[in-house]
């Protein structure tokens, strides 16, 4: 192999060349072997191999791609979904080899990880001369040699790359019955046939872990001495670190103990139940807590440390940090822990997961990035902030709320009631609070919220009284959307003008309405008479001026799975995004084909999503996290195309961002975190720049400027003394934001949100947090 050393010096460390070798002609095939299936299976007819760098030091991958014939493309692209290209991580479970076919081509065969035992892919490299081959399989050696040892491979002998030659199992199992003997085939040795390759196979399931290149598993940490509970329950990891906890009273972290951090199993709990635990040198057992999504875990790679959030049983919120002793410890930690959180959330095995869908969720624990040219700036801006609002708290007086006469007082409460939804209307300014089987009217002007009206005693025509699940305005704001939780395959359409349920739209006998969304995003300013329902696993088009039912049969999308769809959203041209209960995201360009796009789960239920008018973003809410998600395709064929149009490629899908809060202030929140779904500001013609959302009684914004920097924590917060239901942006107004409470309606301004800390999160009874600079409706309408 050192006659290839100049070119492959050449092209393995030339930072332009995404590729390092290709195959430019060949066939790809799916073989089987010990099975009544077919043994053999085309997979792509025209194709090409490349072995590819990646964006992870030291790994490479073997990627298979479709070669397409001229106008062949252009038939493909009516197509809902194309499978073009199929990816793999170079390491040693592919178990790859060469071969030849019958007829003397080369081959080259690697083992189908995502499949049964007996699946190997083996591409056909025809007309490949014996340089090319040779070389072609020195590259596959040298990349399983760098993922391996982590280190670069060119000082490297032939004999240091013979081990990654595979040997068939029966040449092993005679090697190591021998006992003495532990020479490996060279590889100019290794040129077993196919056939008779495929003749010996006799192959176990694979004990490694298929990682993909972001979710590399690092080498394991060598302790000095085993860790005392190692021996009590499976350990996944354990490595040295100082254990901090927060101190409230000064507001930093005091260091506790010295510990070895560990992930345990507690295998007799269930086959997923992971613990983070630390023990002291003298063995005490200084904290055991089970790995949540609740434990809002963030990272820090400047700092090799983590932070986390624990609620004990007495309801008492601590935050607690792990500084780990090195950058490779800390990368070994993240990994084990963000595998166990992935488990615990799924109830399903890492190594089942696909090597892409490891790398995207491996991808969400990258903390934020700040750059460096506009840290400075945010600082400034921020100081002069801090500067405005001090000077606000001077100069406005506190006001106590009156009302001007006795026609703005809401009716009495009803016992037992609170409000439970927000709308807010599109023309003209009105909001629309549900709060049992009525629904508060209230208008904004200015800084004013004031109650205007009660749409009361909600009810179908034929009498029937009901709470409204969920209601949508339509038809500019004439017209209002309800969905009844008795009669799920109906929706109700109200008049807001009359204050009555005047139709009843049954959507189909047999498919449930259980989430709604406009026909695209500003089309309740106009006439649009559709809309788009969907059920637990279908996603539909509803026409109400259809007679008899009212779904459009030619625009309906239903899948065979379980689903379990949460929630949808659509753009300003009518694409959709799909969440579902088990997390994942699908997008759409229409309704009625399969998604263009399919973001697996990181196994959070998504309970809201939500997207910019022009596709470009989706935040979707989870109970702890926010995922913001840049549908931009950043490389590959359709560089520049949003994923509602096209599909990303399988090594180049996009990076969730978590939008989280800082353990530190949810210690001082003194609750955990449950959040409201997240809304983007909206307005036709406007660009997007604030996010809201809301947990306990705290409203949160996160400013999206800052967000698309890097900057993930920059978030303000305002603290209510009552329970946030739900909040959103004025439409047209990225600054003022309505809130209902439990029992109130108020407008906030953005600008009156504060920087987090002990004033901000405290959770004294302070009366001015309810009142400062808020406009606010006692609504127990």
């Amino acid at each position: 192999m050192n006659i290839f050393r100049s070119l492959i010096g050449k092209v393995w460390h030339d930072p332009n060349a995404a590729e390092v070798v290709k195959i430019s002609e060949g066939q790809l095939f799916l073989v089987r072997s010990g099975t009544v299936r077919s043994d053999r299976e085309c997979i792509y007819n025209d194709a090409m191999l490349t072995i590819r760098r990646s964006n992870v030091e030291h790994n490479f991958q073997l990627v298979a791609t479709r070669v397409f014939e001229e106008g062949d493309q252009e038939l493909l692209e009516d197509e809902d979904e194309t499978d073009d290209e199929r990816v793999f991580l170079i390491g040693e479970e592919l178990q790859y080899r060469t071969g030849t076919t019958i007829e003397g081509e080369p081959t080259f065969v690697w083992r189908d990880l995502e499949g049964d035992v007996d699946e190997f892919y083996e591409f056909v490299a025809a007309g490949t001369n014996e340089p090319t081959r040779a070389f072609f399989e020195t590259c596959m050696y040298r990349a399983m040699y760098e993922r391996k040892y982590r280190r670069s491979a060119d000082n490297t002998a032939d004999s240091d790359l013979n081990e990654f030659v595979w040997q068939p199992p029966t040449q092993k199992s005679k090697d190591k019955g021998k006992g003495k003997s532990t020479r490996k085939p060279s590889v100019a040795e290794d040129t077993t046939a196919l056939a008779a390759s495929m003749n010996q196979l006799s192959v176990e399931p694979s004990t490694s872990t298929t990682t993909p290149e972001v979710a590399t598993a690092p080498a394991p940490v060598v302790m000095e001495k085993k860790p005392p509970v190692a021996a009590d329950f499976p350990t996944l990891i354990a490595a040295p670190a100082k254990l901090h906890l927060w101190k409230r009273e000064g507001g930093f972290f005091v260091h506790q103990d010295d510990v070895i951090a560990q992930i345990v199993q507690m295998p007799n709990a269930g086959p997923f139940d992971y613990w983070l635990l630390a023990t002291a040198e003298d063995a005490r057992r200084v904290l055991s807590h089970k790995i949540s999504s609740d434990m809002n875990e963030r990272w820090a790679t400047k700092l090799s440390s983590m932070t986390w959030n624990h609620l004990s049983d007495s309801g008492f919120q601590s935050s607690w940090c792990l500084m780990f002793s090195g950058a490779d410890e800390f990368e070994q930690f993240k990994y084990a822990f963000t595998r166990a959180l992935w488990e615990t959330a799924n109830e399903y095995s890492w190594e089942k997961a696909k090597a892409d869908e490891q790398a995207y969720i491996m991808s969400s624990a990258t903390e934020d990035i700040e750059m460096a040219d506009v840290e400075n700036d945010s600082d400034e801006e921020d100081a002069v902030a801090e500067e405005l609002d001090k000077s606000d708290d001077e100069s406005e007086p506190e006001d106590e709320l009156e009302y001007q006469d006795e026609e703005d007082q809401p009716p009495p409460l009803t016992k037992g009631e609170r409000n439970s939804q927000l709308t807010v209307g599109y023309k003209g300014d009105r909001s629309y609070v549900v709060r049992g089987n009525n629904i508060g009217v209230f208008s904004h002007t200015g800084d004013n919220v004031r109650y205007h009206a009660t749409i009361g005693n909600l009810a179908t025509p034929k009498g029937k009284g009901f709470n409204p699940k969920e209601v949508m305005l339509h038809e500019q704001d004439s017209k209002m959307v309800l969905m009844n939780p008795h009669e799920p395959n109906s929706l109700f359409n109200l008049d807001i003008e009359t204050g009555k349920i005047v139709e009843e739209w049954k959507v189909h006998d047999d498919i449930t309405v259980d989430h709604m969304a406009p026909d695209s995003k500003f089309s309740q300013m106009t006439t649009e008479q559709t809309l788009v329902g969907a059920s637990h696993n279908a996603l539909f088009r509803i026409d109400p001026r259809i007679s008899g039912k009212k779904m459009v049969d030619s625009q309906y999308k239903q899948y065979v799975s379980k689903n379990k769809f949460s929630g949808v959203t659509t753009t300003a041209s009518g694409k959709l995004a799909v969440a579902s209960e088990k997390g994942d995201i699908r997008l759409f360009d229409a309704i009625g084909k399969n998604a263009k796009t399919a973001l697996p789960p990181l196994g959070d239920p998504i309970i809201g999503i939500d997207v910019t008018a022009n596709g470009r973003w989706i935040v979707a809410t989870t109970k702890t996290y926010l995922l913001l998600i840049d549908t931009l395709i950043g490389e590959g064929r359709y560089t520049g195309s949003l994923g509602f149009d096209r599909s990303f490629p399988a090594n180049a899908k996009p990076i969730p961002r978590r939008l989280q809060l800082r353990a530190e202030h949810v210690a001082y929140m003194d609750r955990s975190v449950t959040f409201t779904p997240a809304r983007f500001n909206m307005g036709e013609g406007q660009e997007e720049n604030a996010i809201v959302t809301s947990t306990g009684p705290f409203v949160v914004a996160w400013d999206f400027a800052k967000l698309k920097k890097g900057h993930l924590d920059k978030y303000e917060i305002k603290k209510y003394e009552d329970h946030v239901v739900q909040d959103n942006f004025k439409f047209g107004d990225d600054k003022e934001i309505i809130v209902a409470l439990d029992n109130n309606v108020l407008t906030v301004n953005k600008k009156n949100l504060k920087r987090p800390g002990p004033a901000s999160l405290a959770t004294t009874s302070d009366t001015r947090n309810l009142r400062s600079r808020s406009s606010i409706v006692n609504t127990p309408f």
